[in-house]
């Protein structure tokens, strides 16, 4: 099922209805190192180009990232990714005409992004980073924005993993309540590719519904990734194909925005898909 329609606006006049249609979210690395495109658009000319490609192409999001979180990432500082981040931001912020999140699980970035102007905070670790307890929450509190909540852990044991990732979104939940966040602001995400096996990732992607039954818009992120290669025998520049089938089975089992690479083509096959889901 997809849950309520919610719609968010902001000062700078831009808004966002989530749960109308499908969103696309188009994903802007601006890191030397990310897994699929590692320094590609690790300019801010060549990012700002980017951004206004996949507006044209069919984006509603426009998602930035200055820190790779690929398989054996290698952490940089709040400091450093807030220098990555002052080049293109604000830039980013006034040119792009629809919202612009954030990808970081740092509070201090978070706050530098949402204090310069950006719109939704994307954290990796679901308001439960080890280390900041309660800051990200805290900062999202403060500046009224969605979060995207997504599930993951250190290592791959569950006790049954649909029942494991529904505790850790109450747990998020609980954390966001204490901050003073509105459950309003909450976007959940299943993680896709983090803290779970091969087999794990598929089994979830075959159980979404189980998560889009709760009471928060979900955001499907697959693109690109390793288990889609696995399948397919695959390279990361080959798998547009494989990606847009498991958007498809998202948006079939209720998730209200895709997170892609590729944005042309998933969102005319979201599109699609939108028009068969009961």
């Amino acid at each position: 099922m997809r849950n309520e329609v919610r719609t968010y606006t902001w000062k700078d006049g831009k808004s966002l209805t989530v749960g109308e249609k499908t969103l696309v979210m188009g994903v802007l690395n601006y890191t030397p190192d990310s897994f699929s495109d590692g320094g590609t658009w690790n300019t801010v000319d060549a990012a700002l180009r980017h951004m206004e490609q996949m507006v044209q192409e069919g984006a509603h999001i426009i998602d930035i990232g200055a820190e790779s979180s690929r398989p054996g990432f290698t952490p940089i500082s709040a400091d450093e990714e807030i220098s990555r981040l002052e080049q293109i931001l604000p830039r980013l912020i006034d040119a792009c005409p629809v919202p612009v999140s954030v990808d970081t699980y740092k509070a201090k970035t978070a706050d530098y992004a949402m204090t310069a102007g950006a719109h939704i905070m994307n954290d990796i670790w679901g308001l439960q980073y080890e280390h900041e307890p309660g800051q990200m929450a805290a900062v999202a509190a403060k500046h009224g924005v969605p979060v995207v909540v997504m599930h993951n852990q250190n290592g791959t044991e569950y006790t049954d993993i649909l029942e494991d990732m529904k505790k850790f979104f109450i747990r998020s939940a609980s954390i966001a309540e204490a901050a003073g966040m509105a459950q309003e602001q909450i976007i959940t995400d299943p993680g896709i590719g983090f803290g779970k096996t091969f087999e794990q990732n598929v089994y979830v992607l075959q159980h979404l519904q189980e998560l889009t039954n709760l009471p928060y818009p979900l955001l499907l992120g697959t693109s690109r990734k390793g288990f889609i290669g696995k399948i397919l025998d695959l390279p990361v520049t080959e798998r547009m194909e494989g990606t847009g089938a498991t958007c498809v089975a998202g948006v079939l089992a209720g998730c209200a925005i895709v997170r892609v690479h590729d944005v042309r083509p998933i969102a005319r096959m979201c599109q699609m898909a939108d028009a068969l889901r009961c």
